[in-house]
């Protein structure tokens, strides 16, 4: 299981719009080799069919297909917008924290959540992840979230 590593996470990117934000956080995991390049059409695709389901929070969103569409390993990836991005969620819009994740099954995509979840619960940690200009500051708000 992989969780926001240095090889896919990236911050102060620019996206055009909101399938361009999520190809870009598909893409960290599939250069990682942790989905194929089929999982990021199927994150599209159900954006395109579902609408923005997945903006959870306000500025977050946690793009997301089925196991079977390519996920290799669970993993969740980070892309920090450099500006916000309209997802077209009634309330959690514009977004600025996207999150791919890949799960290979049900249960790590519960593990996975629940991860995430746990880190983005708390306000403080979202104005850090926000506000971010390195992944060493993400990788010290992930140490003090063990």
């Amino acid at each position: 299981m992989r969780f926001l590593e240095k090889d896919i996470v990236s911050v102060g990117v620019e996206a055009a719009d909101a399938e361009d934000a999520i190809e870009i956080a598909g893409d960290l995991l599939r250069q990682a080799g942790l989905v194929e390049k089929s999982y990021i059409e199927a994150m599209k695709f159900s954006y395109q069919k579902n609408g923005p389901y997945f903006v959870l929070a306000p500025s977050i969103a946690i793009p997301h297909a089925r196991p079977e569409d390519g996920v290799n390993e669970a993993s969740v990836s980070f892309v920090q917008l450099k500006e916000p991005v309209v997802f077209g969620h009634s309330s959690n819009d514009p977004v600025r924290l996207v999150f791919g994740l890949g799960a290979s099954s049900s249960e790590e995509h519960i593990t996975l959540l629940r991860k995430l979840t746990g880190l983005l619960n708390d306000s403080a940690n979202v104005e850090k992840l926000t506000l971010a200009t390195t992944y060493e500051e993400i990788k010290n708000i992930l140490e003090m979230e063990r």
